[in-house]
């Protein structure tokens, strides 16, 4: 494998002390490589929670000090740390649809919010073929209240999950691929060896809505998903209308 998958970037600092001493503190690197990538995987999904970070492009040291992300920032925690435990990942970037957000953002600056939001899912090459990882972005808490709140609906696009299986979503770490928000997609940038190359030509919330996101709104997100993860969904106005995506022709493809 070549070390475009397994080298360190600015966004990637996995030799940064922090994460080093959390690799070595776990003693994941005694493990095989399919308990590597479960180890790494479940901290990430369980022990950062569900969140929204001050930006997208932030150093995976960063995300693991504010010990919360959403699908970018937690996805460049897990890829670092799987890059420090050897095993060859990638980024692939796409948007999602607002919805797959409401019930998250609050209403009253839901319209001002991109129709198309960033997004992106964690690659890995594991026993000849790419598997893509996004379960990781809900902590259980979160997608129980969820379970709970629509005990009868698979299929949801809201509260940041986006899936046919709500009752019993892919989302842990079997060898196989995992996703908890696949069903919001809507557009695909392809591949890309790792989030900084994304990053220099995708960004999102510049200027004086950056602004207001990062002081105010992501604030104001972070309160309602601390609400959910102990059973206060919130109502999103209109019904079951508002609980899908809009109908795309996009399809996500298994990774080559």
């Amino acid at each position: 494998m070549t070390d475009q998958y397994l080298s360190p970037t600015p966004l990637l600092d996995f030799e940064a002390p922090p994460i080093q001493h959390l690799v070595t503190d776990r003693g994941w690197l005694n493990l095989s490589q399919t308990d590597r990538i479960g180890a790494a995987y479940d901290f990430v999904r369980n022990e950062i929670l569900f969140g929204y970070n001050s930006d997208d492009a932030l150093p995976a040291s960063r995300v693991l000090a504010d010990g919360y992300g959403q699908c970018n920032t937690k996805g460049t925690l897990l890829m670092a740390l799987l890059r420090a435990l050897d095993v060859p990942c990638r980024f692939h970037g796409f948007t999602i649809d607002k919805r797959l957000q409401r019930g998250v953002v609050p209403e009253l600056v839901y319209p001002l919010a991109p129709a198309n939001i960033i997004h992106s899912w964690v690659e890995i090459q594991h026993e000849g073929q790419w598997l893509e990882l996004e379960g990781f972005i809900l902590d259980p808490p979160v997608l129980a209240a969820l379970q709970g709140a629509f005990p009868d609906r698979n299929s949801l696009c809201a509260y940041g999950a986006g899936t046919n299986c709500l009752q019993n979503p892919d989302v842990a770490w079997r060898g196989a691929s995992t996703y908890i928000q696949k069903t919001g997609i809507n557009h695909d940038f392809g591949t890309f060896d790792d989030p900084d190359a994304f990053y220099e030509n995708h960004r999102q919330l510049s200027g004086v809505k950056g602004v207001l996101y990062r002081l105010i709104v992501r604030h104001w997100m972070n309160h309602r998903v601390k609400k959910m993860r102990i059973g206060h969904v919130p109502t999103i106005p209109g019904g079951e209308a508002n609980l899908v995506p809009v109908q795309s022709n996009f399809q996500t493809r298994e990774a080559i």
